[in-house]
């Protein structure tokens, strides 16, 4: 056997480069397109009023800058765990290090919120347990292999869209559209934006998932950054139409004080039919959130593991199925016990905190990039960095102080753990 067939493959500890650009983009859409686009719009309409579009937009252009860093690190370092990668790499061991504890511990909460929200819209009233049982299935699903992980998300992904534009054709030719009503009530000002971008850009925050699966798409240098900017685009162009849609029939007053938004809408639109269809579509939008979820802070988990910053026994990966299955099933525990206890709301504001400073760090690393090493415009980074600080601020104070709590535990055992080292 020649020495290029014995290049080919993996070697021991290493995943499987199975996947192209399309499943690629599948995987970024399902982490996008999923229960946040049903759930974001009511309290982005309440903190902005007639604002909303320009939420959207300013959610999109820090998504954008967070976005084109993202991939031209990916493509300068197409190794499993994203940020934590480019920080180690860029900035130093330790802002790695914090990175990744951001990602880890911000998405695990995004996890269990997603399960959360597969629960409220599939079985109203018994929500803790479906998403202990959704977390347990699609771990078990994601430990049989990534492609099949794939597949499951390229179906999900496929009926959500499908959902999603009933609910847009629905509302924009229903006779109760009509266009004044976008400029129908209160504009809560610069800051009301603001806080309405900070909770829609959760919505936009799995366009990285894509970057966590360095090791795992073929040609990663072009199939990474071409993945990110088709996944960020598609999603962007969707959640447009679904606010016009819903701001057409609904104006934003009703929309910020509605519980089921897209239900709602599709009622206000004279199709009180489609409603139940909304319900179970964004329940799976959930389940293909909470899929992606589980496969991108495995990837940040077994990349941490393997540098001993979490439990070494996580960096296994699994000889037949080629993932990192100790990892996955220890997320998968971890979610399964936040589902059962928290409530949604404040998991999302969690995470929320912990995928901005995950963000800054991956921009501050591509501030560092040579033009010889694919560096983005200047101000793509630093604006990138700069939004992620304002929406991190903008969120609610209870966010912002237990996010800044848990992300200051993680320096401290950092700091512990390098003086026991050293000791």
């Amino acid at each position: 056997m020649g020495a290029s067939a014995l290049s080919s493959g993996p070697g021991p500890g290493e995943l499987h480069r199975r996947l192209g650009t399309f499943d690629a983009v599948v995987i970024g859409l399902g982490s996008m397109i999923g229960a946040g686009i049903f759930a974001a719009l009511a309290p982005a309409a309440a903190r902005a009023g007639s604002g909303l579009l320009p939420a959207l937009a300013l959610a999109a252009v820090v998504a954008y800058c967070n976005a084109t860093s993202s991939a031209r690190l990916a493509a300068r370092y197409p190794l499993s765990g994203g940020t934590y990668v480019y920080g180690r790499e860029r900035l130093g061991d330790f802002w790695g290090y914090l990175a990744g504890w951001s990602f880890v511990v911000g998405k695990t909460a995004s996890c269990a919120a997603m399960a959360l929200t597969v629960g409220a819209y599939a079985w109203p009233g018994r929500e803790h347990a479906v998403a202990v049982a959704a977390v347990v299935v699609l771990t078990a699903v994601n430990c049989v292999g990534v492609r099949k992980s794939a597949w499951a998300t390229r179906v999900i992904v496929a009926v959500v869209l499908a959902v999603l534009a009933a609910v847009v054709t629905v509302c924009l030719t229903s006779g109760t559209a009509r266009a004044a009503r976008l400029d129908l009530g209160a504009d809560a000002g610069p800051g009301g934006v603001l806080q309405a971008a900070g909770l829609l850009f959760f919505a936009f925050a799995g366009y990285a998932r894509v970057a966590t699966l360095g090791e795992e798409v073929r040609d990663p240098a072009r199939t990474i950054p071409r993945a990110i900017a088709l996944a960020l685009g598609i999603s962007l162009a969707v959640y447009a139409a679904v606010a016009l849609g819903a701001l057409a029939v609904l104006g934003p007053d009703r929309l910020a004080h509605a519980t089921a938004p897209l239900a709602d809408a599709v009622r206000a639109a004279g199709a009180p039919g489609l409603a139940p269809v909304v319900r179970a579509g964004a329940a799976l939008a959930a389940l293909g959130s909470l899929l992606s979820l589980i496969l991108g802070v495995s990837r940040t988990t077994l990349a941490m593991a393997r540098d001993r910053h979490l439990p070494h026994p996580l960096a296994a990966v699994h000889p037949r199925f080629g993932v990192p299955h100790r990892a996955e099933l220890a997320v998968g525990a971890v979610v399964a016990a936040l589902a059962a206890v928290v409530d949604v709301r404040g998991a999302i504001g969690f995470s929320s905190f912990g995928v901005l400073a995950y963000y800054a760090v991956a921009n501050a690393s591509a501030w560092t990039l040579t033009p010889a090493e694919g560096r983005p415009p200047r101000i793509v980074p630093l604006a990138g960095a700069a939004g992620c600080l304002a929406l991190a601020l903008a969120l609610p104070p209870a966010s912002v102080v237990s996010g800044a709590a848990v992300v200051s535990l993680g320096a401290a055992v950092y700091a512990l753990r390098r003086a026991l080292t050293r000791s």
